[in-house]
Protein backbone atom coordinates (compact mmCIF):
# COMPACT_ATOMS: atom_id res chain seq x y z
CA UNK A 1 0.00 0.00 0.00
CA UNK A 2 1.41 3.26 -0.47
CA UNK A 3 2.23 5.73 1.96
CA UNK A 4 0.08 8.66 1.44
CA UNK A 5 -0.63 11.12 4.17
CA UNK A 6 -2.91 13.95 4.03
CA UNK A 7 -1.40 16.80 2.09
CA UNK A 8 -1.42 18.96 5.27
CA UNK A 9 1.43 17.07 6.84
CA UNK A 10 3.92 17.82 4.06
CA UNK A 11 5.99 19.79 6.28
CA UNK A 12 9.37 17.80 5.71
CA UNK A 13 10.45 17.29 2.23
CA UNK A 14 14.05 15.69 1.27
CA UNK A 15 15.10 15.66 -2.19
CA UNK A 16 17.79 13.43 -3.03
CA UNK A 17 19.66 12.34 -6.89
CA UNK A 18 21.75 13.44 -8.84
CA UNK A 19 21.83 16.79 -11.88
CA UNK A 20 18.58 15.61 -12.74
CA UNK A 21 17.21 16.87 -8.97
CA UNK A 22 19.69 19.94 -8.47
CA UNK A 23 18.40 21.83 -11.21
CA UNK A 24 21.01 21.71 -13.85
CA UNK A 25 19.33 23.52 -16.92
CA UNK A 26 17.38 25.44 -14.56
CA UNK A 27 19.28 28.65 -13.37
CA UNK A 28 17.75 30.93 -10.77
CA UNK A 29 17.87 34.40 -12.68
CA UNK A 30 20.64 35.63 -10.36
CA UNK A 31 23.00 33.26 -11.15
CA UNK A 32 24.77 33.37 -7.64
CA UNK A 33 21.21 31.49 -6.40
CA UNK A 34 22.42 28.08 -8.61
CA UNK A 35 20.04 26.27 -9.84
CA UNK A 36 16.17 25.44 -9.32
CA UNK A 37 14.75 22.13 -11.01
CA UNK A 38 11.70 20.46 -10.16
CA UNK A 39 12.34 19.92 -6.83
CA UNK A 40 12.23 23.55 -5.82
CA UNK A 41 9.04 24.02 -8.50
CA UNK A 42 7.35 21.81 -6.48
CA UNK A 43 9.10 22.58 -3.11
CA UNK A 44 7.37 26.37 -3.95
CA UNK A 45 4.13 25.01 -4.49
CA UNK A 46 4.07 22.54 -0.99
CA UNK A 47 5.66 25.76 0.67
CA UNK A 48 3.20 27.85 0.10
CA UNK A 49 0.25 25.35 1.57
CA UNK A 50 1.62 25.07 5.24
CA UNK A 51 3.22 27.86 7.12
CA UNK A 52 5.66 25.44 8.87
CA UNK A 53 6.89 23.55 5.61
CA UNK A 54 11.15 22.88 5.43
CA UNK A 55 12.86 21.77 2.15
CA UNK A 56 16.00 19.88 2.04
CA UNK A 57 17.80 18.84 -1.82
CA UNK A 58 20.79 16.54 -0.78
CA UNK A 59 21.49 15.87 -4.93
CA UNK A 60 25.07 16.37 -6.47
CA UNK A 61 25.23 15.84 -10.16
CA UNK A 62 27.24 13.25 -11.44
CA UNK A 63 26.87 10.81 -8.86
CA UNK A 64 25.87 7.20 -9.25
CA UNK A 65 23.27 5.34 -7.33
CA UNK A 66 25.91 3.65 -5.52
CA UNK A 67 27.20 6.98 -4.38
CA UNK A 68 23.60 8.19 -3.89
CA UNK A 69 23.26 5.29 -1.11
CA UNK A 70 26.81 6.07 0.36
CA UNK A 71 26.26 9.49 0.73
CA UNK A 72 22.30 10.83 0.68
CA UNK A 73 20.52 8.03 1.98
CA UNK A 74 21.22 8.21 6.14
CA UNK A 75 21.46 11.48 6.05
CA UNK A 76 18.02 12.01 4.32
CA UNK A 77 16.92 9.33 7.17
CA UNK A 78 18.51 11.42 9.80
CA UNK A 79 16.38 15.06 8.64
CA UNK A 80 13.28 12.57 9.70
CA UNK A 81 11.35 13.64 6.37
CA UNK A 82 7.38 13.24 5.80
CA UNK A 83 7.80 13.59 2.17
CA UNK A 84 11.21 11.95 -0.29
CA UNK A 85 12.05 12.21 -3.93
CA UNK A 86 15.05 10.01 -5.35
CA UNK A 87 15.80 9.71 -8.66
CA UNK A 88 19.08 7.51 -8.61
CA UNK A 89 20.61 5.19 -11.40
CA UNK A 90 20.09 7.28 -15.00
CA UNK A 91 24.26 8.31 -14.59
CA UNK A 92 24.53 4.40 -14.31
CA UNK A 93 22.54 3.41 -17.21
CA UNK A 94 23.94 5.66 -19.73
CA UNK A 95 27.68 4.28 -19.13
CA UNK A 96 28.42 1.75 -21.56
CA UNK A 97 28.50 -2.16 -20.10
CA UNK A 98 26.22 -1.66 -16.87
CA UNK A 99 23.32 -3.86 -15.92
CA UNK A 100 19.89 -2.08 -15.41
CA UNK A 101 19.20 -5.20 -13.04
CA UNK A 102 22.63 -4.30 -11.05
CA UNK A 103 21.73 -0.85 -10.92
CA UNK A 104 18.41 -1.64 -9.07
CA UNK A 105 19.62 -3.93 -7.12
CA UNK A 106 21.79 -0.66 -5.87
CA UNK A 107 18.72 1.10 -5.71
CA UNK A 108 16.54 -0.96 -3.68
CA UNK A 109 18.85 -0.61 -0.97
CA UNK A 110 18.18 3.19 -0.61
CA UNK A 111 14.41 2.22 -0.73
CA UNK A 112 14.64 0.12 1.85
CA UNK A 113 16.73 2.13 4.48
CA UNK A 114 14.43 5.44 2.99
CA UNK A 115 10.95 3.27 3.67
CA UNK A 116 11.83 2.93 7.34
CA UNK A 117 11.42 7.14 7.82
CA UNK A 118 7.40 6.37 7.22
CA UNK A 119 7.67 9.37 4.63
CA UNK A 120 5.87 8.79 1.26
CA UNK A 121 8.56 8.58 -1.06
CA UNK A 122 8.19 9.16 -4.65
CA UNK A 123 10.52 7.23 -7.58
CA UNK A 124 11.12 8.16 -11.53
CA UNK A 125 10.87 6.16 -14.41
CA UNK A 126 13.68 7.43 -16.76
CA UNK A 127 12.20 9.31 -19.70
CA UNK A 128 11.60 7.80 -23.13
CA UNK A 129 14.74 8.36 -25.18
CA UNK A 130 13.29 6.66 -28.25
CA UNK A 131 13.13 10.18 -29.48
CA UNK A 132 16.79 11.01 -28.96
CA UNK A 133 19.46 10.45 -31.36
CA UNK A 134 21.74 11.06 -28.87
CA UNK A 135 20.37 8.31 -26.61
CA UNK A 136 17.76 6.13 -28.91
CA UNK A 137 20.94 3.51 -28.58
CA UNK A 138 20.02 2.83 -25.27
CA UNK A 139 16.58 2.86 -24.76
CA UNK A 140 16.03 -0.43 -23.80
CA UNK A 141 18.40 -0.21 -20.86
CA UNK A 142 16.19 2.66 -19.53
CA UNK A 143 12.93 0.93 -20.24
CA UNK A 144 14.58 -2.39 -18.39
CA UNK A 145 15.27 -0.36 -15.38
CA UNK A 146 12.18 1.00 -15.33
CA UNK A 147 10.50 -2.11 -14.95
CA UNK A 148 13.03 -3.08 -11.94
CA UNK A 149 11.98 0.34 -10.16
CA UNK A 150 8.13 -0.17 -10.68
CA UNK A 151 8.76 -3.68 -8.91
CA UNK A 152 10.85 -2.02 -5.94
CA UNK A 153 8.28 0.45 -5.96
CA UNK A 154 5.09 -1.35 -5.37
CA UNK A 155 7.36 -3.75 -3.07
CA UNK A 156 7.86 -0.57 -0.83
CA UNK A 157 4.61 1.54 -0.99
CA UNK A 158 6.38 3.90 -2.96
CA UNK A 159 4.64 6.69 -5.60
CA UNK A 160 5.96 6.76 -9.03
CA UNK A 161 6.89 9.72 -11.02
CA UNK A 162 6.55 7.92 -14.57
CA UNK A 163 8.47 10.06 -16.96
CA UNK A 164 8.50 7.79 -20.05
CA UNK A 165 5.12 8.34 -20.61
CA UNK A 166 5.21 12.55 -20.08
CA UNK A 167 5.21 12.63 -23.35
CA UNK A 168 5.76 16.96 -23.98
CA UNK A 169 9.06 16.23 -22.86
CA UNK A 170 10.13 14.35 -26.28
CA UNK A 171 10.90 17.38 -27.60
CA UNK A 172 14.56 18.94 -27.83
CA UNK A 173 12.68 22.35 -26.91
CA UNK A 174 12.44 20.81 -22.86
CA UNK A 175 16.05 20.23 -22.97
CA UNK A 176 19.13 22.27 -22.11
CA UNK A 177 21.56 23.16 -25.08
CA UNK A 178 23.82 19.80 -23.62
CA UNK A 179 21.29 17.82 -24.68
CA UNK A 180 21.80 16.00 -20.99
CA UNK A 181 19.79 18.36 -18.75
CA UNK A 182 15.86 19.61 -19.14
CA UNK A 183 15.56 23.16 -19.39
CA UNK A 184 13.19 25.36 -17.35
CA UNK A 185 10.53 24.17 -19.45
CA UNK A 186 11.35 20.83 -18.96
CA UNK A 187 12.07 20.59 -15.41
CA UNK A 188 8.60 22.81 -15.23
CA UNK A 189 7.14 19.83 -16.50
CA UNK A 190 8.66 17.20 -14.23
CA UNK A 191 7.30 19.62 -11.48
CA UNK A 192 3.69 19.36 -12.79
CA UNK A 193 3.79 15.32 -12.96
CA UNK A 194 5.41 15.20 -9.50
CA UNK A 195 2.47 17.02 -7.86
CA UNK A 196 0.14 14.82 -10.08
CA UNK A 197 1.66 11.96 -8.78
CA UNK A 198 1.19 13.37 -4.92
CA UNK A 199 -2.11 14.60 -5.88
CA UNK A 200 -1.31 18.20 -5.14
CA UNK A 201 -3.54 20.91 -6.33
CA UNK A 202 -1.13 23.47 -7.57
CA UNK A 203 -1.47 25.98 -10.22
CA UNK A 204 1.86 25.82 -12.44
CA UNK A 205 1.31 26.78 -15.91
CA UNK A 206 2.45 24.89 -18.95
CA UNK A 207 5.05 26.54 -20.21
CA UNK A 208 4.89 26.37 -23.91
CA UNK A 209 8.44 26.25 -25.80
CA UNK A 210 8.80 28.43 -28.65
CA UNK A 211 9.01 27.49 -32.30
CA UNK A 212 12.52 26.10 -33.81
CA UNK A 213 13.95 27.95 -36.69
CA UNK A 214 14.31 26.74 -39.53
CA UNK A 215 18.13 25.06 -40.15
CA UNK A 216 20.11 23.71 -43.53
CA UNK A 217 21.79 20.43 -43.23
CA UNK A 218 25.04 22.19 -42.76
CA UNK A 219 23.88 24.27 -39.62
CA UNK A 220 22.55 21.57 -37.57
CA UNK A 221 25.86 19.60 -38.26
CA UNK A 222 27.56 22.45 -37.28
CA UNK A 223 25.60 22.55 -34.37
CA UNK A 224 26.09 18.96 -33.61
CA UNK A 225 30.19 19.68 -33.97
CA UNK A 226 30.07 22.04 -31.58
CA UNK A 227 27.56 19.80 -28.97
CA UNK A 228 30.33 16.95 -29.10
CA UNK A 229 33.54 19.16 -28.92
CA UNK A 230 31.54 21.47 -25.58
CA UNK A 231 29.65 18.59 -24.03
CA UNK A 232 29.88 14.97 -25.56
CA UNK A 233 33.64 14.97 -25.71
CA UNK A 234 34.28 16.49 -21.77
CA UNK A 235 31.83 13.88 -20.51
CA UNK A 236 34.00 11.25 -22.36
CA UNK A 237 37.15 12.26 -20.87
CA UNK A 238 35.78 12.23 -17.27
CA UNK A 239 34.87 8.94 -17.67
CA UNK A 240 38.41 7.84 -18.86
CA UNK A 241 39.71 9.84 -15.98
CA UNK A 242 37.12 8.29 -13.11
CA UNK A 243 36.39 11.72 -12.21
CA UNK A 244 32.57 13.33 -11.77
CA UNK A 245 31.50 17.05 -12.58
CA UNK A 246 29.97 16.57 -9.01
CA UNK A 247 33.65 15.75 -7.17
CA UNK A 248 33.96 17.66 -3.81
CA UNK A 249 30.62 19.31 -4.55
CA UNK A 250 28.41 20.15 -1.23
CA UNK A 251 24.69 19.02 -1.56
CA UNK A 252 22.41 21.79 -2.90
CA UNK A 253 20.54 22.24 0.32
CA UNK A 254 22.03 20.21 3.11
CA UNK A 255 19.43 21.35 5.96
CA UNK A 256 15.96 21.76 6.21
CA UNK A 257 15.02 25.50 5.63
CA UNK A 258 12.23 27.01 4.54
CA UNK A 259 11.91 28.21 0.96
CA UNK A 260 10.06 30.95 -0.54
CA UNK A 261 8.45 31.19 -3.87
CA UNK A 262 10.20 32.62 -6.87
CA UNK A 263 8.47 35.76 -8.36
CA UNK A 264 10.85 36.19 -10.97
CA UNK A 265 9.69 35.90 -14.41
CA UNK A 266 10.23 32.63 -15.95
CA UNK A 267 12.77 32.15 -18.27
CA UNK A 268 13.40 29.74 -21.50
CA UNK A 269 16.12 28.28 -22.59
CA UNK A 270 16.39 29.14 -26.51
CA UNK A 271 17.16 25.79 -28.34
CA UNK A 272 18.05 27.06 -31.67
Amino acid sequence: MVNMPELSTFTRYVALGDSFTEGLGDPYPDAADGFRGWADRVAEVLAAKTSDFAYANLAVRGKLVRQILADQVDAAVALRPDLITISAGGNDVIRPGTDPDEIAAIFEQAIARLATTGATIVVFTGVDVGWSGTFKAIRGKVAIYNEDVRKIAAKYGCLVADQWSLTEIQDMRMWSIDRLHMSPLGHQAVARLVLRTLGVPNDLPVLTPAPVPPRSWREARVQDLQWAREYAWPWVVRRLKHVSSGDGLPPKRPDLAPLAPLTAPESVDDPS
